[in-house]
């Protein structure tokens, strides 16, 4: 996905792109990588998840989608990783 990293104006407001891992911790020990990319905003938007500042966001496992999130839900958590992979995001971000 090419997403830039880096921050930039758009109409006077900073767009932040954010992209990282997140190592949700397996029940029987390990954990599953969660790759992330965030479009975070400075102001919360009706556009935002929940209300907030994401506007933008996609979670992968091993490559494969599994939540996204373009100004409305595309796709919703497949599996409990994603789901506490996204709640990190939002607490961190939203």
């Amino acid at each position: 996905m090419g997403i830039p990293t880096e921050n930039y104006e758009n109409g006077g407001q900073i767009i932040m792109w954010k992209e990282g891992t997140i190592g949700v911790p397996k029940k029987g020990g390990g954990y599953t990588v969660v790759h992330y990319w965030a479009k975070v905003y400075k102001k919360k938007s009706r556009y935002g998840i929940d209300g907030g500042r994401i506007s933008k966001a996609m979670l992968k496992i091993k490559g494969k989608v599994v939540y996204n999130y373009d100004r409305g839900l595309d796709i919703p958590t497949q599996n409990e990783a994603a789901e506490t992979a996204l709640a990190i995001l939002m607490y961190e971000y939203n």
